[in-house]
């Protein structure tokens, strides 16, 4: 990511042709506040006004809150209910390629769906 967290916005509403002023409107936010938005001169907004923006850009919700410097709620949550391990997992996974990243996340998808499928066919369903 070396773009920052306001200039990908910026680029992105340009991009869509949506002014700033017209931007900001349907954010529900003032005009000047987007702007420091874009130019990083503020924090990044509270993770629904990110999610939105993601949504209304095209952009990948996760990817544009990490360049806010923010974790989503949920994922937070996941980390809270179990730390240790998951803390431990994300260290380990922190050299991997994306390639390795994303076989990894199949084979959990893969082992979470066998078993949900056997938790099913054990309840007769």
């Amino acid at each position: 990511m070396d773009e920052t967290f306001g200039a990908t916005i910026r680029r992105h509403r340009q991009r869509q042709g949506l002014g700033l002023r017209q931007y900001a409107r349907h954010l529900g936010v003032s005009a000047s506040y987007l702007s420091s938005i874009e130019r990083d001169t503020c924090a990044a907004p509270a993770e629904h006004h990110i999610r939105t923006i993601a949504r209304d850009l095209s952009l990948d919700p996760d990817t544009l809150l990490a360049q806010g410097g923010r974790v989503a709620t949920d994922l937070q949550d996941i980390i809270r209910h179990r730390p240790r391990p998951l803390a431990a997992l994300l260290r380990s996974a922190q050299t991997l390629t994306t390639e390795e990243l994303t076989a990894l996340t199949t084979a959990i998808r893969d082992v979470t769906k066998r078993r949900t499928l056997h938790g099913a066919r054990r309840y007769g369903l």
